[in-house]
């Protein structure tokens, strides 16, 4: 038998009879029912309302802790006003106002509802609202208690999408304002808080006594109460809550970590030596020659994969730099040694692209490239199991359908994940399983800096390629006011005319996400109103399907502007590509400026990036557009980044390499991180099976944060 096979049989066995001795360790401790229930599970929440639920917390089916961890990203403080004057202007108020007439606006032009504060006009206004909704909320002669910012336009004042405020509350004295979407207002958000916080049960500690000197930790529900009642604690990071619920997020990490790190060295890894016979061929084989940082990640690479341990390395390669050549060499080197090799990509686009270039690259050396994805049709996905299964197809690409229970690889040798941080420490657990002590090679086209690098793998090894492949342009940078968009849209015209592909880049679906924000809906629609169906549009919140067609049709140039959010930063690939436009580019942080930027420049066409700021721009701002237009060295630009705007900030947009922290900010927390790293060792070192009461809290912070997989390791022992 394979050791894949038993290796996951070996798990399985281990886990049944822990199971048998302690039925109640390794399912889900019953406390935590509450929490891991459905959304839809509380009282209000219907199928229209989960739909926008889903939208905002980013997961098709969320839970109620996907809801509490939804954190308030300000406060606001009211000021109950019963007149109006001149010098409120700006101000928060909360206002009761008597209902008038309203004033449905056409076209472009926003809803109106005309209201009293005693004898003073004010309208409250809407875009993109429904008729109904309103004539329900505010009806005619009615009196409502409602807040907003009190603006002034032509000599009247009004209330852009005033929230009301629930009767029978006194006026808090500060209110939470949540991130949030257009269909999904601050009222709903808190009112389904308030139900969900009656859910949190009050759970044993697992932090030691006085963990944190001199500070008193509250305990984990109660702290969850203080970031949600619109107090300060959500946004101060030494705030006593806010310190609870980070050293908690950073604990569960060390441990699942620890997890990973102690399963790979107690697994029985195999050396796997290479002839050459096919790397040779295939670097005889290429138009060009690798770089010497090519060549020499490589050499690192197969030194570790000779040596009998099972090895774990970050190929760290910035945009172009020719990761794939890499990882292809090492894949190729496991087959010469007898072994199977697989690479994961995140993402299906990416994944088909990985097997044609792979498939490409390999033509001369015929040897086949296998692909399983979700999407396959049954009886290709039955052919490529068969040949995996059977040993007969040594390479493979896929997305996480690899993962999957009933595909067998026996002879895995090398598993290759392509921007490795886009997948959970729980699917890299689970590749320990299936690959049986195969080689783990991790890739990231992030330059991450350094100290970021270790305060997250470690002392993992890692390779750097810091030169791009001859023939790769540079990509010429520009700075361009908004106030000359109309320029750019000329100017992108003339290069749609010539042939070109391109990008536009907003930072907001819709203008509700983030007040106003360029969107990119609306962008879509002005730009297609312009150049017809050539222009194409992709963002998050579209459904998987339609953001897959989105790609494709861009890819195979049936579009040939794709306007998006920053979907596109990771995930597809088209050389023809010449043309990047960012707009609002200050509101971006410089590694994912850079990361965008090299979506462009892999072609034979010159190419161009346009970045589109919004006046005045902050001396930061300023500095980051400099330095873009500067340099294209993405290790230099990872650490001024972190300089500039400090690790809390390029760990909390995605764009890092790094995980996102929903409570930690290692500007501010980076003495937690270090505390948590060593309360996590001695914690395994004391318990390994977490079978103490301490233990079995643990375990319970381990399913809150998501590493339930890491649990159920620990346990099995």
């Amino acid at each position: 038998m394979g050791g894949a096979q038993e290796v996951s049989r070996g798990l399985a066995e281990e886990a049944d009879a822990a199971k048998r001795a302690a039925p109640a360790a390794v399912g889900r401790d019953p406390r935590l029912f509450p929490l891991f229930a459905p959304l839809a599970s509380l009282d209000g929440v219907g199928p229209t309302l989960a739909r926008r639920l889903a939208r905002l917390l980013g997961r098709e089916e969320p839970r109620v802790l996907d809801l509490l961890f939804h954190l308030p990203r300000a406060s606001l403080n009211l000021v109950a006003r019963d007149a109006l004057t001149p010098a409120t202007v700006g101000e928060e108020v909360a206002l009761e106002v008597e209902i008038g007439r309203h004033r449905p606006g056409f076209g472009r032009s926003p809803y109106r509802i005309g209201a009293r504060v005693g004898e003073t006009p004010v309208d409250l206004v809407f875009f993109n609202a429904r008729k109904a909704w309103l004539e329900e909320r505010y009806p005619e002669g009615g009196r409502v208690r409602l807040h907003g910012r009190l603006q002034q336009w032509r000599g009247r004042f009004q209330l852009v999408h005033p929230e009301p405020l629930e009767e029978g509350r006194g006026l808090p004295p500060r209110l939470p304002v949540y991130p949030a979407t257009a269909d999904l207002g601050q009222g709903q958000i808190r009112r389904l808080l308030r139900r969900a916080m009656e859910r949190v049960p009050e759970l044993p500690e697992w932090h030691r006594p006085g963990v944190l000197p001199g500070v008193t930790l509250p305990g984990f529900r109660a702290a969850l109460a203080r970031l949600h009642d619109g107090g300060e604690e959500a946004a101060d990071p030494a705030a006593p809550a806010r310190q609870r619920l980070a050293l908690d997020e950073l604990l569960a990490l060390q441990l699942a970590l620890a997890t990973v790190r102690r399963r790979c060295s107690e697994t029985t890894g195999r050396a796997l030596v290479g002839d050459g016979r096919l790397t040779e061929r295939l670097l005889a084989a290429l138009p060009y020659e690798p770089t010497a940082a090519q060549r020499r990640a490589f050499a690192e690479i197969r030194e570790d994969m000779a040596a009998p341990a099972p090895m774990m390395r970050l190929l760290q390669g910035d945009v172009g730099s020719g990761k794939t050549l890499v990882a292809l060499l090492a894949m190729l080197t496991a087959v010469e040694a007898g072994r199977q090799a697989v690479l994961m990509a995140p993402t299906e686009v990416l994944a088909r692209q990985h097997a044609a270039v792979l498939g490409e690259l390999l033509r001369p050396l015929g040897l086949p490239v296998g692909l399983v994805t979700g999407r396959e049709p049954p009886a290709a996905r039955r052919r490529t199991a068969t040949a995996l299964a059977e040993a007969a197809l040594p390479l493979c690409v896929g997305t996480q359908a690899l993962l999957q229970p009933g595909l067998a690889i026996p002879r895995l040798g090398l598993v290759v994940i392509d921007e490795q941080h886009r997948f959970g420490v729980a699917q890299r657990l689970a590749l320990v399983a299936k690959g049986g002590g195969a080689d783990l090679l991790l890739l990231t086209a992030t330059p991450i800096p350094r100290s970021l690098l270790l305060c997250w793998y470690g002392d993992i090894a890692v390779s750097r390629l810091e030169e791009k492949p001859a023939g790769r342009r540079p990509v010429t940078t520009r700075t361009v006011s908004l106030a000359r968009l109309g320029e750019v849209v000329e100017a992108v015209g003339r290069a749609l005319a010539r042939g070109e592909r391109g990008y536009w880049i907003c930072p907001a679906v819709s203008a509700a996400d983030s007040g106003e924000v360029a969107a990119a809906e609306a962008r879509h629609a002005m730009l297609a109103e312009r150049f017809g169906d050539v222009v194409g549009l992709v963002h998050g919140a579209l459904p998987k399907a339609a953001k897959q067609k989105a790609m494709r049709d861009f890819a195979a140039g049936r579009t040939r502007l794709l306007v998006a959010t920053t979907v596109v930063e990771v995930g597809i690939d088209v050389p023809e590509a010449s043309l990047m436009v960012v707009e609002q580019a200050e509101r971006f942080g410089l590694a994912q400026l850079h990361q965008l930027r090299g979506r462009v420049g892999r072609g034979a066409r010159p190419s161009t990036c346009l970045l589109l700021y919004r006046p005045p721009l902050s001396a930061t701002a300023r500095a980051r557009l400099a330095l873009m237009r500067e340099t294209e060295d993405g290790f230099r630009i990872a650490e001024e980044d972190l300089r500039l705007r400090g690790p809390g900030e390029v760990l909390g947009v995605r764009q890092s390499g790094l995980p996102e922290f929903r409570f930690a900010d290692l500007l501010h927390h980076g003495a937690l991180l270090r505390l948590a790293a060593g309360e996590a060792g001695a914690a395994l070192a004391e318990d390994p099976r977490l079978e103490s009461g301490r233990g079995r809290a643990l375990g319970l912070l381990l399913e809150l944060f998501g590493y339930a997989e890491a649990a159920r390791l620990v346990r099995a022992g």
